[in-house]
């Protein structure tokens, strides 16, 4: 007999469909979110809508501001510049310390999801490499172990999602991230720390050029 989770409150569920229009741009970067709108669209009430809100405000996908409402948070270049300075941080430490702490098959699975990242570069596949390049990076602060640290950066990476795919069709850049990818591999591969620490350094460098 089948099973349902029944226990997730409406508004995560509500989180997440409005946190897939904002990726999509279906909601759009600076758009006043009208709550009672939205509501009716998901035939739902506002309380959930404004929880939803609230969960999203807190990951910095939507800006509240005050007797204005819900917007979708625009990103401008001194944003982006502070979120890849504090993610190179946070990353660099999770690469430096995944090539201590890997165990061979945390090795084999990060070796693995590289080859799918090499294909989907192949094939010019730019939705694929974006996807198999954030578990490539989740894998890598998995393995870091250190949740504070990682629950931050997954709140940032969500914001910058807003914009990073855009610079993966830049000329070159594509090829370009892929070798700053197998140069992480490469590094934890053979557990030397410093080294991944300074690949990772180096590929959040290139992305930011890419991003101005």
């Amino acid at each position: 007999m089948n099973t349902k989770l029944i226990n997730r409150p409406l508004y995560e569920d509500v989180a997440d469909r409005l946190r897939e229009q904002i990726f999509s741009k279906q909601l759009a970067p600076g758009s006043w979110l009208d709550e009672q709108s939205l509501a009716e669209q998901f035939g739902i009430s506002r309380t959930p809508m404004r929880e939803a809100i609230k969960v999203l405000a807190s990951e910095g996908l939507i800006t509240i501001k005050m007797r204005r409402g819900a917007y979708v948070t625009e990103v401008n270049r001194g944003d982006l510049e502070q979120i890849f300075t504090v993610l190179s941080l946070l990353e660099c430490q999770a690469a430096k310390e995944s090539a201590l702490k890997a165990t061979e098959d945390e090795l084999n699975l990060l070796d693995h999801l590289h080859h799918r990242l090499e294909k989907a570069a192949a094939d010019r596949d730019i939705e694929q490499f974006f996807e198999i390049n954030g578990k490539f990076h989740e894998l890598i602060q998995e393995i870091a172990g250190n949740r504070w640290m990682n629950g931050v950066i997954a709140d940032l990476r969500k914001v910058l999602k807003l914009h990073r795919k855009d610079s993966l069709t830049s000329t070159g850049r594509l090829q370009a991230s892929l070798v700053e990818h197998r140069d992480i591999l490469r590094a934890i591969l053979k557990r030397d720390e410093l080294a991944a620490e300074a690949a990772m350094r180096k590929h959040f460098a290139r992305g930011l050029e890419a991003l101005r």
